[in-house]
């Protein structure tokens, strides 16, 4: 899987980026790109081709922020089927998360706006749930806020990234200890999401909320009970996903609350569940 982020991808990033920046040095970028790239993982090529990016690109974080945004080719269509191409955009999630937190990479001036603008254009391409971690620790008053808006967004992968990534044990991802500390953090958003229209959005926050069963199932069982009270299919479908690993364990409550929210036979029809990108949690 590495090579998704190999010598191909760092040449067509910097023939993108040389469309909106002309002045864009291709040849240095793909050198200080490619130079110790091979041994690294996945995972591990996106921060370092964003290394690359910060030398060749220029300042401030909000100039170089927008140029890359220039260079993104269009949203996605559709949250099923994108398969793992969508990781070119792993290293630009990477520039932000590394270079949009701190004033000193854009002139003195808080580069919070131009981080979440970024955050908010890439996740409807590949996702921000990653890069959205580092604000969360940093600046969790304002990005919760902003998640918090952006519940309502005409877009799923917008939504689902206010689930996923606050999701406080998010696999392949930096843990959130405050989140897993305290989960009323982040149950507003669920609140929000949990009839959302899309499955590829309620499946996040089943996940989320299966999250927060590993540390306070109290809390999880709490809220599922709650949301069985009259609830949809569509919820009743998120409470048993979110209480299937304690079910598994043969927790009394959890497999109650699970039965409690199988909706009649021919109520509902089935639905598949899409692919989560990227982070698979079985």
């Amino acid at each position: 899987m590495k090579d998704l982020l190999g010598a191909d991808a760092v040449a067509c990033l910097a023939e993108n980026i040389s469309l909106g920046y002309p002045h864009f040095d291709q040849a240095g970028f793909r050198r200080a790109a490619l130079e110790g790239l091979e041994p690294l993982g996945l995972l591990e090529r996106g921060p370092h081709i964003a290394r690359a990016l910060h030398r060749f690109l220029p300042d401030p974080f909000e100039t170089a922020v927008s140029i890359l945004l220039a260079s993104l080719t269009p949203p996605l269509t559709g949250t099923e089927g994108n398969g793992l191409a969508v990781f070119f955009y792993h290293p630009h999630t990477c520039f932000i998360a590394e270079y949009g937190l701190d004033p000193q990479h854009n002139g003195g001036r808080d580069p919070f706006e131009a981080a979440m603008r970024a955050q908010y254009e890439l996740t409807r391409r590949f996702t921000a749930e990653f890069s959205i971690r580092p604000f969360l620790l940093r600046e969790q008053e304002r990005t919760l806020a902003r998640l918090m808006e952006w519940t309502r967004d005409p877009d799923p992968h917008v939504r689902r990234l206010c689930s996923e990534g606050t999701r406080p044990r998010l696999p392949w991802a930096t843990r959130l200890p405050p989140f897993i500390q305290d989960p009323t953090h982040t149950l507003p958003i669920l609140e929000a999401l949990r009839d959302d229209p899309s499955l590829y959005v309620r499946r996040s926050v089943a996940n989320h909320l299966g999250d927060i069963a590993k540390d306070h199932l109290d809390v999880a069982l709490a809220v599922c009970e709650r949301w069985l009270e009259a609830a949809s299919p569509e919820v009743m479908w998120v409470v048993r996903h979110a209480l299937r690993h304690p079910a598994k364990k043969g927790h009394e409550a959890a497999l109650t609350l699970r039965a409690a929210g199988r909706p009649a036979r021919g109520s509902v029809r089935a639905e598949p569940l899409p692919p989560s990108i990227p982070s698979a949690n079985p």
